[in-house]
């Protein structure tokens, strides 16, 4: 992995982590029953696993 593919990624991650917390904080769930966004730590860790995710994939691999 080279450096601009580590810092795309990086940049993904920590921003879905901000998008997941934002989401906890004004969605969220009233009832506490919902698996990711019932307490602020699941939500901000599905954020950024998603965020890194999407951003990786939109990453154009070099072909050799």
């Amino acid at each position: 992995m080279n450096k601009k593919t580590l810092i795309i990624t990086l940049t993904g991650i920590i921003l879905g982590a901000i998008g997941g917390y934002l989401y906890y904080k004004y969605v969220g769930c009233i009832t506490g029953t919902c698996v990711i966004t019932s307490r602020p730590l699941n939500a901000t860790l599905y954020g950024a696993l998603i965020g890194g995710l999407l951003t990786n994939s939109l990453i154009k691999k070099e072909k050799k």
